[in-house]
């Protein structure tokens, strides 16, 4: 059987994801996109792996640097969603550590910044459920692989522009900038 290709996703997304199927992929994947979306300041990188993905900024808790993650992200309401899943791992990523240090963030997603505060969401709040379902669907239900290969929680953290930051609402989970 002929799958059919989807026009709105790029042939390179589709590549990437028959390479990853429902795992994380080859190690050298995430990296690469970070890196795709860094180079060319959000043109490509934003949808480029078939999923809507920002980039998140955070300070360093030991080394005082800016860090930055590629991740996959959801929208509830004006807010970003994303999952500290580790792609399963054991240990939380350095990048969740590093909110609990200081809550204040940077997002680039596609072409736009926005200066944002981070909230975690553990298992014990109520929105919890909710919010790693809307990240699952996103994701391609890759999360409940995740949860399958590690005993931790996963945790989810909602990230609302601040007073001072650019319009989290003005770019669509579809990657469209202006979209409401």
């Amino acid at each position: 059987m002929t799958e059919v290709a989807d026009p709105g996703v790029p042939r390179i997304a589709r590549t990437l994801n028959g390479w990853m199927g429902t795992s994380t992929g080859p190690a050298f994947v995430p990296r690469v996109h970070r890196w795709l979306y860094q180079r060319t300041a959000g043109r490509l990188g934003h949808g480029v792996i078939g999923v809507p993905a920002l980039l998140l900024h955070t300070t360093g808790r030991r080394t005082g640097l800016r860090r930055t993650a590629a991740l996959v992200y959801g929208r509830d309401g004006g807010s970003y969603v994303v999952a500290a899943s580790n792609y399963g791992g054991d240990h939380d990523p350095a990048w969740l550590d590093n909110i609990r240090a200081s809550s204040v963030v940077q997002l680039q997603v596609a072409c736009r910044h926005v200066e944002a505060e981070a909230r975690i969401v553990g298992p014990n709040d109520p929105d919890y459920a909710r919010l790693l379902a809307v990240m699952n669907v996103v994701n391609r239900n890759r999360y409940d692989l995740y949860r399958a290969k590690t005993a931790r929680p996963i945790p989810v953290v909602v990230l609302r522009a601040t007073e001072g930051g650019a319009d989290a609402s003005a770019v669509s989970a579809s990657g469209r900038a202006g979209a409401r």
